[in-house]
């Protein structure tokens, strides 16, 4: 049986979650799949290698290995809609993101089968993150969630035109706190010519907004690539190795921005 995720303890008060990179889905889930679904092709690409660096940093890390066909870990539980009255995926999404069914005829679950898969597969991973915070909050004070996620950088669905690289999201600065902020904007200005934007098309998802609350001591960034500042964006899809080092590099930096900041944070 495939492990719902992987898991690297964090030594310092700085986690990095990773819940769309995943691709596995259970046999008895697929079989009830369209072929374009079983693709899963709106998988955040590898995100989980260009952070497997977050370890070598002392940072924690945890990746999700199921895909977010199965369910998205970064929607609620009770499936309100993160930008209401905009284009949006489910919390078990039963479209792609070019709009195509994700289930046969007859086949989209229904109310019991969500119930079950958030008990199998979102409540673990949601244990898993607020066991993690809790405890760096407990040690040091204060904690650092940084949530990375990618996505094509044209999809018609979502928003017009091209988007920019790096799209970072702090619930309109909800989720984390000035000097964090300026800290990373900091790190990333100086980081290569990616170009970055704060707060605009992506703010944060139901995991940057539900756990990042200063005034608990949690700082929570999401970060969302386009897929063309680190690979190829046809199929089949494969990292291109300048911009993936680019990519990885600006990553780098970014978190290590943020290391220093929360350790500076837990000695003040």
């Amino acid at each position: 049986m495939e492990p719902l995720y992987r898991f690297a303890v964090s030594e310092v008060p700085v986690l990095v979650s990773v819940p769309h990179a995943g691709m596995y889905i259970p046999a008895a889930i697929a079989s009830t799949m369209t072929p374009e679904a079983l693709r899963v092709e709106d998988t955040d690409w590898f995100v989980d290698t260009l952070y497997d660096v977050a370890p070598s940093l002392g940072i924690g890390l945890l990746t999700a290995t199921h895909s977010r066909y199965v369910i998205d870990l970064n929607r609620a539980p009770d499936n309100v809609s993160l930008y209401p009255g905009k284009s949006v995926t489910e919390l078990v999404p039963t479209t792609t993101f070019a709009n195509e069914p994700i289930y046969q005829p007859g086949q989209i679950p229904n109310a019991n089968e969500i119930a079950n898969r958030i008990k199998l597969y979102w409540e673990p991973y949601h244990q898993a993150l607020r066991h993690e915070l809790d405890r760096l909050t407990a040690k040091f004070g204060v904690a650092v969630l940084w949530d990375g996620h990618s996505i094509r950088s044209v999809v018609p669905r979502f928003f017009s035109g091209v988007l920019t690289d790096m799209n970072f999201g702090t619930a309109k600065g909800a989720a984390a706190g000035v000097s964090l902020v300026a800290a990373v904007r900091s790190a990333a200005s100086s980081a290569g010519s990616l170009s970055a934007v704060w707060d605009s098309r992506f703010i944060g998802g139901y995991i940057t907004r539900t756990y990042g609350k200063p005034a608990a001591g949690i700082h929570a960034i999401q970060l969302e690539m386009t897929w063309r500042s680190y690979m190829v964006e046809q199929a089949p899809y494969a990292l291109a190795p300048d911009r993936a080092a680019k990519a990885r590099a600006y990553i780098v930096a970014c978190l290590r921005a943020a290391r220093d900041w929360a350790l500076a944070e837990s000695k003040a």
